[in-house]
């Protein structure tokens, strides 16, 4: 039972966004060939054109990410619940079945078969606890490929008026030590993100009532 109640604790959504570095501008020597400062006003390192977006407040804000989140969180405790219940029935007849033998109420044929039983059950929630788990683990890298895909075609489309040479990801306690907030512009793609997902859901719904 203590299994069965833990078996999903290995697939914490955390960690779904991971924004690696985007790099737009052909220039491989940033020493000899510096781009001129930024007409929006976007200050940068040594004349670099830097952004950045703080993944944690992305992860807050992006409407869609939030809502596959809840189905899967939903979806997860639902697939939890059914196995403890498989895994409390089984406990019940092994209680009844310790019962009946200390009472000595079960024939020796009673007992062979009954603990054939338990053992064909214990072997079903088995089988069925890996199933789900790699259903529930697949999903998971298919909705992380997914969200790198639309992060990576957003800021490419983003980047094409705004022309920085890296836009960086961001969280509490990673690597980058402190980010100007003059860098951030984490509120932009957001608001991009959740209007190219608004404008998808509609195109959508579109189609299906035609």
């Amino acid at each position: 039972m203590k299994n069965a109640s833990l078996i999903l604790s290995t697939l914490a959504f955390i960690g779904v966004l991971v924004l690696f570095a985007l790099r737009l501008s052909g220039n491989k020597d940033m020493g000899k060939h510096m781009p001129p400062p930024m007409e929006n006003g976007k200050p940068g390192v040594n004349g670099g054109r830097i952004a950045y977006v703080n993944i944690d407040t992305l992860e807050a804000h992006y409407e869609y990410l939030k809502n596959k989140k809840d189905d899967f969180n939903k979806r997860q405790a639902n697939i939890e619940s059914e196995l403890q219940g498989s895994a409390q029935k089984m406990q019940n007849d092994y209680v009844a079945l310790q019962q009946k033998a200390q009472a000595g109420s079960l024939t020796q044929a009673e007992g062979e078969a009954a603990q054939k039983r338990l053992m064909q059950m214990q072997q079903s929630l088995e089988t069925r606890r890996q199933a789900v788990t790699e259903q529930l683990l697949k999903e998971r890298d298919n909705f992380n490929t997914e969200i790198q895909k639309n992060l990576d075609s957003f800021l490419t489309e983003y980047n094409k008026d705004k022309g920085y040479d890296y836009i960086l990801s961001y969280s509490k306690g990673n690597v980058i030590m402190y980010a100007d907030k003059r860098l951030d512009i984490t509120e932009d793609v957001i608001r991009g993100m959740n209007e190219m997902h608004g404008k998808k859901d509609a195109k959508s719904d579109s189609t299906s009532k035609k």
